[in-house]
């Protein structure tokens, strides 16, 4: 593989990308609305329906896919044990946040996410196109990996260890219950709430603010290095851009995958509303 993808960082700005466009090895991966990769994506960009991520059933819409749907993620975008995966979206890094917690879960840690996606993308005036590429199938073996994902019953082993934070990635509504989304209203025992939108910067094609900036918030709410974090929405899905911050800021983390969809729609877990 070409040696100028060997150290790629994880958070990839739209210029250090577009010289690299066309490299072996380099995986794009398109995590957009399907009619927005149809009208315009990075030249190379494989599109994987942001969906297609999901397991998809309820309660837990959220967990991971089945082997067997990973399996064919991985033939779809022609991953190789040599490849680097580029993954973007279009709405700031939700899906393609995800995308990066599936890529932990079945073992393989080359991968970038492109800092504002398609929107900073496209507002630099990079260019885009409308062809579709032709991909080898990828021989990846999966490997699946426990240690980036908690379980709910995990988790309620868990809840009151000091060492524990929680990050609840949905709006405030949400997390002080004023919102129906489940069975259930609340938020988890000692989650503390930073809505993934609060991490974009939408005057910059949504980019991520400046990381030492939200670093201190977090740290404000007590979500830090020392402690191992886990993350969670109401689906894994805006909560894969607070795993994929989170990885960014050096944090140790988790995600609940099963998200406020498993656990306000389970009749016994402990909630807390303000």
């Amino acid at each position: 593989m070409a040696n100028n993808l060997d150290s790629l960082p994880l958070i990839l700005e739209p210029e250090q990308l577009e010289p690299l466009l066309g490299s072996p090895g380099l995986i794009l991966v398109d995590l957009c609305r399907t009619e927005n990769y149809q009208a315009a994506h990075l030249p190379g960009a494989i599109h994987i329906p942001p969906g297609a991520t999901q397991y998809g059933r309820p309660p837990a819409p959220g967990l991971l896919p089945e082997e067997s749907q990973l399996q064919a993620i991985v033939q779809h975008i022609g991953l190789r044990t040599d490849s680097h995966v580029v993954v973007y979206d279009d709405e700031g890094g939700g899906w393609a946040g995800r995308m990066i917690w599936l890529l932990d879960s079945i073992g393989f840690q080359r991968y970038s996410y492109l800092n504002g996606g398609l929107v900073a993308w496209h507002d630099e005036g990079r260019p885009l196109t409308r062809e579709e590429p032709t991909v080898t199938a990828g021989n990846y073996d999966i490997r699946l990996r426990s240690e980036s994902t908690v379980t709910l019953d995990q988790l309620q082993t868990e809840l009151g260890d000091p060492a524990l934070g929680i990050w609840d990635a949905r709006s405030p509504q949400e997390y002080q219950g004023l919102r129906q989304a489940a069975m259930r209203n609340g938020h988890i025992p000692g989650a503390v709430n930073y809505e993934w939108t609060r991490a974009m910067d939408p005057s910059a094609g949504l980019r991520l603010r400046d990381l030492t900036v939200i670093k201190a918030e977090l740290e404000a709410l007590g979500l830090n290095a020392e402690k191992r974090i886990v993350t969670h929405c109401q689906s894994h899905h805006r909560s894969g851009l607070t795993y994929l911050l989170g990885k960014a800021l050096g944090f140790n983390m988790r995600a609940y995958a099963g998200s406020w969809g498993e656990w306000g729609n389970h009749p016994d877990t402990p909630i807390d509303q303000p």
